[in-house]
């Protein structure tokens, strides 16, 4: 508090120097200069925000300390006056999340689709060779990851991914024992 008096009184002193017209022992110095108001010297002592200004009934200037709380509060006027609902809140949230879960669903039927479709291809011709498989390999293997990230960002259960993977890795076998590129083990006998 010692601070603010501080600053109250070498404010004054501040004042005085800049206007010489006004004097504590002369109360009736603002009235000498006719052009000159009282409002006129109390626009200019505006820039303080420690000092609180009154004007007597005298025309003499008296200033007084602030005193303020030692807590800071911070007031937003921006801010509404009640609280959001919160099953309108729960409701954008499922939103953005619904949003989200679609484009990862969406890439993942994409990946899959282009797998299913370059497989039926190679399915199809008649002269394939068995390095034409690597290319397919490449495609698998982004579905796979396409798979996972939607398993992981929880679009997708872990099952559901298990059994997208497990058909594309059937359909791949499939075509390689088509043509030839693969014979499946012969069961165990016990």
């Amino acid at each position: 508090m010692a601070s603010i008096q501080c600053v109250a009184v070498a404010s004054c002193f501040s004042l005085r120097k800049q206007f010489p017209s006004i004097n504590s022992s002369n109360p009736s110095s603002l009235v000498a200069h006719p052009t000159t108001t009282t409002t006129t010297y109390l626009k200019s002592l505006s820039f303080s925000r420690n000092l609180s200004e009154t004007i007597f009934s005298n025309g003499s200037l008296a200033m007084k300390v602030v005193e303020r709380p030692s807590r800071r509060s911070v007031v937003c006027e921006a801010a509404p006056t009640k609280k959001a609902d919160s099953a309108a809140k729960r409701a954008r949230q499922a939103e953005k999340r619904r949003i989200y879960n679609k484009s990862k669903k969406s890439e993942l039927k994409t990946r899959m689709k282009k797998v299913l479709d370059s497989l039926d291809v190679l399915q199809k011709k008649t002269d394939a060779q068995s390095e034409e498989i690597i290319s397919i390999e490449k495609l698998i293997a982004e579905a796979y990851s396409a798979i996972d990230k939607a398993v992981k960002a929880g679009a997708l259960h872990r099952n559901t991914g298990a059994n997208r993977k497990s058909r594309l890795a059937r359909r791949k076998k499939t075509v390689e024992i088509h043509h030839g590129w693969y014979t499946p083990a012969s069961p165990l006998k016990v």
